[in-house]
């Protein structure tokens, strides 16, 4: 006795390779959740990114103390974002040569493309930050004098 799966009309034999399997889903939704994060995660920083750029602009054209803190902030804000979210612990356990148990802990890079964005803001803004920090040096002797 043949027994064939599923519904098909009683005149029509179905052959092997005719039956049609579900389609797999293109993505499922945690996929699509990460996927939309990390674009998210992008356009935020592209977009710091920009407005460093203008306050340093800015900061170039009248270097007042207001907008040398404003630049500062800005920078130390886009690199401490640019290393949560670009590098993440992670934790494995693995044998040593005598089958004891170990257990690692490695610095994994979980997106490259905000770690090499954060080297480029350090690259283009070098200048800028070697300023900042003469001035930022120049304001801490000032403070030593007066107090």
């Amino acid at each position: 006795m043949k027994i064939q799966t599923g519904f098909y009309p009683v005149n029509k034999t179905v052959q092997r390779g005719e039956m049609t399997a579900r389609p797999t889903q293109a993505q499922n939704f945690g996929d699509m959740m990460q996927q939309q994060e990390e674009q998210r995660t992008h356009e935020e920083l592209q977009r710091k990114l920009e407005d460093i750029r203008m306050q340093g602009e800015r900061l170039t054209r009248s270097m007042t103390v207001r907008e040398l803190v404003l630049y500062r902030q800005m920078v130390k804000a886009f690199l401490e974002d640019t290393v949560r979210r670009g590098i993440a612990l992670k934790e494995t356990k693995g044998w040593d040569r005598r089958g004891r148990g170990k257990r690692y802990k490695l610095l994994e890079e979980v997106d490259a493309m905000l770690v090499a964005m954060g080297e480029e803001l350090l690259q283009s803004e070098e200048g800028r930050i070697d300023l900042l920090h003469k001035v930022g040096e120049i304001r801490g002797i000032l403070i030593n004098i007066v107090f």
